[in-house]
């Protein structure tokens, strides 16, 4: 780790004199054209001062009719202000002039920089060695809409923006629970951005919040472009191929999240959230699941613990029984798949990896065309390369329903980097079986196992509830069962209030 650096010095202060404060800022902001420096005097006094704000990032009519306004047109005291006090003048506009809510005054002149590129108003005056940082931002924003990565069949139609406090006050709006605490961070040396953490207060573990305010602290990184530089930085093992933490633009995700216990993490610029710890299940897990009744959503989820299975297994099945284990198919079965192979020039892995690969190429192909071609590129490409190839004698037709039934079950992933992970973890399998056939595929799972079961997410298992820590936590797990024999928050979170319905 190298040290913290200060791009900006901080042991300069502001000093009362309003030309050199103004030098000062010049110097490290440099001659920029969309800073604007705006020179006036104050009410009919001739003391001097200075407004400086970014175009672009402050809302003008706001700037006009609550600062500047008031400051050349505001009613003077009986005592002239030139035989007032630094502190008398800076009481005089706190208290008699300025119509802003939101005001910090500081006199180190690295916060005032910071504040000013982050959109606040700076008011120096002649006289004073503090600076008024005068908050009336306003930048262009898209509005709330239904969340683009996490479809949704019910609930609620909104998703996260790129704006922080939009985010929170969309949480905010979610609960009146006067325990919901955000707590704020600077993140990146350079840009600083603003970084929130939000939990319920009387519900998280102290030492889960503990670790998640120790390892944003520690993050050393001059810019932070979005929440999956968080994501990957904070992370318990980068080795691993499965995410240890959550992300999603869905609020009401992370309310439940929050309200078991668990801490959500808010980077201003991006929609996508951070929720730790995760766990493997949580991954297969929608807030579908809780809108509906019990008995189908848990048939849903099964079915998702399932298609998780064939994403990884199923190509590496086929491997292994056609080239090592023929004897393991029935006679017909074998007889038909040995028909459509005849012809066929390459071996089973290299005919599933040119199958596979081109269903990889197609899906990242329909993901950074523009939508409406991407959509068109997806299947019309994948129908007309897989009968393509079937009639080139390229690929047998087995094995371009196997690779279908394969990407179909990779897309029921409600988290798509889970569905990454698990669509990595395929072409692993499938060396495996390539190698030493279902001993392949059988040493390759054992490993899969024993690396979960080290793996740790802010210290709790990735596996969990699996390790059979609490037997209310598989209440959750598998199958889905009625809301109301779920009465106690995850005991793997150690949340302090366990009880989340006391009466049924």
């Amino acid at each position: 780790m190298r040290p913290k650096q200060h791009f900006i010095p901080s042991s300069i202060v502001l000093s009362e004199k309003l030309t050199s404060n103004v030098k000062s800022i010049k110097a490290i902001v440099g001659d920029s054209s969309d800073i604007i420096f705006r020179q006036f005097k104050l009410g009919n006094d001739n003391r001097s001062c200075s407004i400086v704000h970014i175009d672009g990032l402050v809302d003008t009519q706001q700037l006009q009719q609550a600062i500047l306004h008031p400051l050349l047109h505001g009613k003077q005291t009986k005592t002239k202000l030139n035989l007032f006090k630094s502190q008398s003048i800076k009481d005089y506009l706190l208290n008699h002039t300025i119509e802003v809510s939101d005001i910090k005054v500081t006199k180190e002149i690295d916060k005032v920089v910071r504040q000013l590129l982050s959109g606040s108003v700076l008011l120096l005056v002649d006289g004073l060695d503090e600076a008024l940082l005068l908050s009336v931002k306003k930048w262009v924003s898209r509005s709330v809409e239904e969340p683009i990565s996490e479809s949704l069949v019910r609930g609620p139609r909104m998703g996260f923006i790129e704006n922080l406090r939009d985010n929170t006050a969309i949480l905010r709006r979610m609960t009146t629970d006067p325990n919901l605490t955000f707590k704020d961070f600077d993140v990146g040396e350079r840009t600083k951005k603003q970084l929130t953490i939000a939990y319920i207060r009387d519900i998280a573990n102290e030492e889960l919040l503990t670790e998640v305010t120790r390892r944003i602290e520690d993050l050393d990184i001059d810019h932070v472009a979005e929440s999956g530089y968080i994501e990957q930085l904070i992370e318990d093992n980068y080795f691993s191929i499965f995410p240890q933490v959550q992300s999603t633009e869905r609020p009401d995700r992370v309310m439940a999240a929050i309200l078991e216990g668990r801490v959500a993490i808010m980077l201003d610029g991006t929609p996508y959230v951070l929720i730790a710890p995760a766990t493997f299940s949580i991954m297969l897990q929608s807030p579908e699941d809780y809108y509906e009744r019990w008995i189908p959503m848990s048939l849903i989820r099964v079915l998702r613990y399932v298609a998780a299975l064939l994403s990884v297994f199923l190509p590496s099945f086929y491997i292994a029984f056609v080239s090592f284990h023929q004897g393991l198919i029935p006679t017909d079965l074998a007889l038909a798949i040995a028909g459509t192979r005849v012809g066929v020039p390459f071996p089973t892995i290299i005919e599933a990896l040119l199958m596979e690969v081109s269903i990889e190429l197609l899906r990242e192909a329909g993901l950074r065309l523009p939508k409406p071609v991407g959509q068109t590129v997806g299947l019309v490409g994948a129908l007309i390369i897989g009968e393509a190839a079937v009639q080139a004698g390229l690929v047998s037709p087995i094995m371009v329903i196997v690779v279908s039934a394969t990407a179909i079950s990779s897309f029921v992933s409600p988290q798509y980097n889970a569905g990454i992970a698990l669509r990595s973890l395929r072409f692993l399998s499938m060396f495996s079986a390539a190698l030493l056939g279902l001993y392949g595929i059988s040493l390759f799972f054992v490993a899969l196992c024993i690396h979960a079961v080290k793996l740790k997410s802010f210290g709790l298992p990735y596996v969990t509830p699996g390790t059979l820590y609490s037997k209310e936590d598989w209440k959750d797990f598998f199958l889905r069962l009625p809301l109301f024999t779920m009465r106690k928050r995850p005991a793997e979170y150690f949340p302090k209030d366990q009880v989340r319905m006391r009466k049924k």
